[in-house]
This record gives structure tokens, sequence and C-alpha cells, in this order.
């Protein structure tokens, strides 16, 4: 079988594919990988000059098709951007009139966002650029070099499918967190060529044009495409091409009731409790300062007194802490129970190792810090 289709993941902290509206000081991103930038990467992948480009890569390379699945869009965070110091900066007195100062632009960025590419083409080609990706000859980035990506780019070998979006099918939605919503009830948008099939002659009245097809890369210079958003249903009912496995699902615990601390069966409860313990810490035995739920079933005003132990401060942050990490529901640490006995001693130790060090970083100068 021969493999038409190349499937990356665009992953990182952050990304920025510019648009047509991404110059000067001002320098947004677009919303999803462009067909410019993918190019781009894959230039620096096989070691080719931006000057060398348009002779044989970039006809090659805007040729194939392209498809973009949106997994995880991100959030877009603004980053205030200095270039340069005592640079020849025109002002608006004259074209020859200048001064001395820094170059300030605004750059906008992605932040957290995952995005499945397809390219679809020449076998030969395809194969290429798979090597190229492997084994690529300069560094490669999400759109601005300090994008770099945060997994490996390559999502699957090629394979051979006989559209874009049978490709984008292919490979199931992952969980960011295990919180999120089963891949089998996930939709996710996919940004799409639109090419003419037999008696069609216009883009459809939903079409969007991006100005993303690479003539030159310096000075760049591009043309516009027609793109079709589709939406896409990923998952066990999305058609994959791959085995089913079993797999353990995992479920978020339940909301707990939040502690009302105003209430007053709650300071009721909790002064019953610290006098129960002796007012000192049931697990370190310094002056018990509050109290800890080791259930939530109660909380918010019912709490009895066997719901609560007498802790210090430190006891009481190491035990949350623990509690967090673990991603705990209703039921909590029992600091009195001795399997939980090394886990807070070790979180003790790290809270007072990180508060020595920021006390002692206030008490010197700046100088000493550094």
């Amino acid at each position: 079988m021969t493999a038409n289709t190349l499937l990356l993941r665009l992953e990182g902290p952050l990304q920025a594919w510019g648009d047509q509206e991404s110059k000067f000081v001002v320098r947004r991103t677009g919303e999803a990988p462009t067909k410019s930038g993918v190019i781009g990467l894959f230039c620096a992948a096989l070691g080719v000059p931006r000057r060398d480009a348009p002779d044989m890569w970039l006809p090659r390379l805007a040729k194939l098709g392209f498809g973009v699945r949106i997994d995880r869009p991100g959030v877009r965070w603004w980053d205030y951007h200095t270039v340069g110091a005592k640079m020849k900066m025109r002002i608006a007195e004259g074209e020859k009139k200048t001064k001395k100062g820094a170059m300030l632009t605004r750059r906008e960025y992605l932040c957290d966002a995952s995005f499945l590419v397809a390219l679809q083409g020449d076998p030969d080609l395809i194969t290429q650029l798979e090597v190229a990706i492997k084994n690529p000859k300069w560094t490669l980035y999400l759109g601005r070099k300090c994008c770099p990506p945060s997994r490996p780019l390559l999502e699957r070998p090629c394979g051979d499918f006989p559209d874009l979006i049978s490709a984008l099918k292919s490979i199931p939605w992952q969980k960011r967190t295990r919180f999120d919503e089963p891949p089998r009830e996930r939709k996710v948008q996919c940004l799409l060529d639109w090419v003419p099939t037999q008696g069609e002659s216009e883009a459809p009245a939903d079409a969007l044009v991006w100005h993303d097809v690479p003539i030159t890369l310096d000075p760049p210079s591009h043309r516009p495409r027609f793109v079709i958003r589709r939406e896409l249903l990923v998952g066990e009912d999305g058609g994959l091409q791959m085995e089913k496995k079993p797999t353990q699902r995992l479920t978020p615990p339940p909301l707990r009731q939040r502690a009302d601390y105003r209430n007053t069966e709650y300071r009721k409860a909790r002064a019953e409790r610290l006098d129960a313990d002796h007012n000192l810490c049931v697990f370190c035995k310094s002056p018990g300062t509050t109290v800890q739920h080791v259930t939530y079933r109660r909380a918010g005003g019912g709490e009895a007194r066997e719901d609560l132990r007498a802790l210090c401060r430190l006891c009481h942050d190491a035990v949350t802490m623990i509690e967090y990490g673990q991603g705990m529901g209703l039921d909590r640490i029992d600091p009195c129970e001795p399997r939980w006995r090394d886990q807070i001693i070790k979180k003790r130790d790290e809270i007072i190792a990180f508060r020595s060090i920021e006390t002692r970083k206030r008490r010197l100068s700046p100088e000493e810090v550094e």
C-alpha cells in the first residue's frame, strides 16, 4: 500500500501562526497552523534556505492537500516585545528623519494548543517529508523561533487515505486531563482545503479565504486559498481506523461541599474537636490552631465532631497538599492513621525547606541573592 498522507501533531506551550494581519508592530496569530507556516517547517527540516525555496520546493509543497483538526484551541496570550536598542527609528517629520530607540511590538500567541495536521499528495514527496521530520537539518518550531514543540511532530507513520477527512478521523482525540469529557462524545473543528468537484465552479458561501500559500519566503509573499470549516466527531464513534483496546476509564471524584466557616454549627463542632484534642495537633503535638476535615459528607454546617481533627497550620498544609495531589473526593486523609505518616512527614519537610529558602531570600539584598 502506498502512503499518501502525513500526519503531524503540533503541540507546545506556545504557538504563533501569522496571517495577513500579522505585520508591523501588532503581530497576531491565526486560530490554527497556516499552510505557509507548515511549509516553512518542512523547509527547515529539509535544510532549504529561504532564497532557494521558490525554485523547487514551494510549488511542490503548495500542491499538497492541507487539513487541520483543532483538538485544543488554546488560550490567546500577548507579549510586549522590544527589539534592539539605539536603533535608527523613523519618525513622522520626514522620510529621512530618525531617532534612536528600540522597536516595540505586541505579539500574540496560542498557549497550550494542540493541532492534528494532515498533508496529502504525491507518495514520494510524502515519504521524503517523513524522513526529514524524523531527522531535521535545522531546528523546528511552531511558527516563531521562541515556540518549540513539546512532543515529537510525527503523529504516526505515513498512511494511505482516500481524503483528508478520513485521515483526520483516523487518530483518536486525546484527553488533556482525566476530567475531560470521554472521546466518544468529542466534536472538534477542522479546517480543510476546498477542492472543486465535478460540476462545482464556485466555492461554498461559508468558505473562508486564507492568504497563506507561499510564493516566496524572502521577502514573504502569499496567494489566497479557500478553506472550509467542518465539524468532526472523533473517538469510538468517529470511525477510527485502529484496533480497539480495553481502557481503564477514570471518573472525576464527586464534588464536595464547601466548609462554611461562619456557620454556627460548624464553629461549635470545631470548638468541640479542638477541646477533645486538648488544643494540640493530633500529628505532631504542636499547638492546634485549626481543624482538618476527614470527610466532607456533612460539610456546610452539618459536621459532627468525628468529621474533624485538630492540626497545626504546618500539618494542615501538608495534608491538604497530599489530598489535592491525589485528587481525593468526599473522604479525605485522617492524620491519625499510621498509613499516612511517612507521606505527611515528607510533605512537611518539603514545605519547611521551601519556606526557609523564601525567608532567606527576603532577608538578603538583591546582590546577595544573585
